[in-house]
């Protein structure tokens, strides 16, 4: 239940950010850019929390987790934007530039959104007893 709710949250949060950047500032139609959401949030959510910043460096050191994830998350958000939106639209919107401001926004709140899986979704990394399964 708690991945739902993460998914949920990543969501809104990758959705608000896309309606704002791409529809509202450069044009981009509201149903292609939720589905840049949709997409963005399941490889994001997949590459980025479960593989790469669950997986990346030793427990205590969230802080070091949390930077390789979230660059990489900045690198999947310009990839997916970029490539759906120039498949979506086409020539109609030069795709490039809302695609890197949308990236380092989404990278903002996915500093903050891993502080969250940490606590929340992730509770095992704060165990440090060794009891832990492994």
């Amino acid at each position: 239940m708690n991945h739902v709710k993460a998914l949920a949250m990543k969501f809104v949060m990758i959705a608000a950010v896309l309606l704002i950047i791409l529809t509202l500032l450069f044009d981009v139609p509201f149903a292609d850019t939720l589905w840049i959401s949709l997409v963005l949030t399941l490889v994001a959510y997949v590459m980025g929390d479960l593989m790469i910043f669950r997986k990346a460096g030793n427990r205590s050191d969230q802080n070091k987790r949390n930077a390789i994830a979230t660059v990489s998350d900045i690198v999947v958000a310009f990839l997916v934007i970029w490539l759906m939106g120039d498949a979506l639209v086409g020539n109609n919107v030069d795709i490039i530039t809302p695609a890197i401001i949308s990236a380092l926004v989404i990278g903002g709140g996915e500093w903050f959104f891993h502080k969250y899986l940490d606590r929340s979704v992730f509770p095992e990394k704060h165990d440090t007893t060794g009891t832990a399964t492994r």
